[in-house]
């Protein structure tokens, strides 16, 4: 790893990204971004052989670098650092071309043994990271495909789960900070989508879809 590059938007961030990776390849060269922009702009005058990318920019999200990383230069591998490790982020990062996603909640001795890996063939992740992608591709149990087959949102679900305990309508837009009149129409959706007419019924779908 000679050229190296690290895209992130917090002065902290970027310090221990950088002393990371300079533990991990001391004799490289590392230029650092602090916005999207910059990120876009150094790519297109350095080839890059390591790319750190956090996701939450201020002018943009990561995954738009990744992308174009994935796209010019395919030699670089490009791992995500970040606070995000939500399922969302996780396989957005990952389809635009992430070859590593590590949490930024390690020590810099541990990102630099992961970083450090790299030289081996080994992807950089956090063990939390993997945890979610070896659960992800494991084979789906009934609930989880009932729950799929249902087509509820994750919000409606949550709906459905108080729905289930009693709770009342009002008391739902409070605990989970929505609108009275938004709570309505998560109830509406559920019955339709589960074909159900009572409360009664909501709390059998509840229970067969592990929400109680």
């Amino acid at each position: 790893m000679k050229q190296l590059l690290i895209v992130d938007d917090l002065p902290a961030a970027r310090s221990l990204l950088q002393n990371a990776a300079l533990a991990a390849f001391p004799e490289s060269s590392c230029q650092l971004a602090e916005s999207l922009r910059a990120g876009l702009q150094a790519i297109q005058q350095v080839k890059y052989d390591l790319a750190l990318v956090d996701l939450a920019l201020g002018d943009g999200h990561g995954t738009e670098l990744i992308r174009e990383l994935s796209a010019q230069q395919p030699q670089c591998t490009v791992v995500v650092a970040s606070v995000m490790g939500d399922d969302e982020n996780l396989f957005q990062a990952l389809q635009a071309g992430a070859q590593g996603y590590l949490l930024k909640d390690h020590t810099q001795e541990e990102l630099a043994f992961q970083l450090a890996g790299i030289a081996k063939g080994h992807l950089p992740l956090s063990p939390a990271i993997a945890r979610k992608l070896m659960k992800f591709f494991q084979p789906k149990t009934d609930v989880q495909k009932g729950i799929e087959q249902s087509g509820l949102s994750q919000r409606e679900l949550e709906v459905l789960g108080c729905l289930a305990k009693g709770i009342r309508m009002a008391d739902i837009a409070a605990q989970l900070k929505i609108s009275h009149h938004t709570v309505g129409d998560h109830v509406k959706n559920i019955y339709r989508k589960l074909n159900i007419n009572s409360r009664a019924e909501a709390a059998i779908k509840a229970q067969g879809f592990g929400l109680l």
